[in-house]
């Protein structure tokens, strides 16, 4: 087994905007800040509910640089460099690097796509140019290709290639997964609804969009997965089903975003095409982060 990235739960921290979709890097520190102050155990910056994909190169990178500041080695920080441009991905991973991500986080490559062989060819060539550990993204849902078994199997022979983030919804997929590779590899839960099940199976941890409103227990629920306490760990995974759905009631991080400027946070807007939700659905996202405590 290789050494471990992290074990509980990190946060796949939102990007702050100002009313001018400009970055608000405040906020994001005072959010990175308070994440931390409350057991969150790592930050993956610049994902999906980042909104990377509409950041510039400089953007991007300054996010990085910003987190690893702010972090200051108090918990690992996750630089998200993946593409589906291998070169683009190879180039900004090396980045990533050199600005002191602990690790990075590869999504696999989206529209274009590949095949399994592709995903071999282009996961290698991004960790053959580092010389920090990677989290591969499995989510299918997002990406419209997914990393089978005998792929990540055959991945997890390098010696970058330290995880995988698990976000297809499909338990068995993630049961076959940890039995073949589970070994060679850490798992984490992609799912917030899926933490305690993927963790009874084997997993390390989350990578989590409930932390930003619930830091404290979703790090608790995972704790109480790692002690083998999975009936206080099922309560919470329960307890919390319901705001765990709403977070998602629209694209994600549309939701998280909504309810973070809702909790008194700066959250601003997210970039389009991302848009602003509803009012049926903030309707059901305020009741539910009341009926939680999260909002009076």
């Amino acid at each position: 087994m290789k050494n471990t990235i992290f074990t509980g739960a990190a946060i796949a921290i939102i990007t702050p905007m100002n009313a001018d979709g400009s970055i608000n890097y405040d906020e994001l520190g005072r959010l990175i800040d308070d994440q931390i102050a409350n057991s969150t155990d790592a930050i993956v910056i610049c994902g999906t509910t980042g909104e990377a994909s509409t950041m510039t190169d400089d953007e991007h990178l300054d996010c990085i640089k910003f987190a690893v500041k702010q972090a200051a080695g108090r918990v690992p920080v996750i630089a998200g460099t993946g593409s589906n441009d291998t070169r683009y991905a190879v180039e900004l991973s090396k980045e990533a690097e050199a600005a002191g991500a602990d690790a990075l986080l590869l999504v696999t490559p989206y529209y274009n796509k590949t095949t399994q062989r592709g995903l071999i060819a282009h996961f290698t060539a991004v960790a053959d140019a580092v010389n920090i550990p990677i989290i591969l993204y499995n989510i299918p849902g997002r990406t419209g290709m997914g990393i089978e078994v005998a792929t990540m199997k055959e991945l997890a022979k390098h010696r970058n290639i330290a995880a995988i983030k698990e976000a297809s919804g499909n338990i068995s997929y993630a049961a076959k997964l940890i039995a073949e590779c589970g070994n060679d590899v850490d798992v984490y839960s992609g799912n917030d609804d899926m933490i305690v099940p993927l963790m009874s199976l084997g997993a390390k941890g989350v990578i989590s969009v409930l932390s930003h409103v619930m830091p404290k227990q979703t790090h608790d629920m995972v704790q109480f997965c790692l002690d083998n306490n999975y009936a206080e760990a099922t309560k919470l995974q329960i307890e919390l089903l319901d705001l765990i759905n709403d977070l998602f009631i629209e694209v994600n991080p549309i939701p998280v975003k909504e309810a973070m400027n809702m909790m008194g946070w700066n959250a601003g807007p997210c970039r389009l095409p991302l848009y602003e939700m509803s009012d049926e659905h903030k309707a059901k996202l305020l009741a539910s982060l009341k009926k939680h405590g999260l909002v009076k």
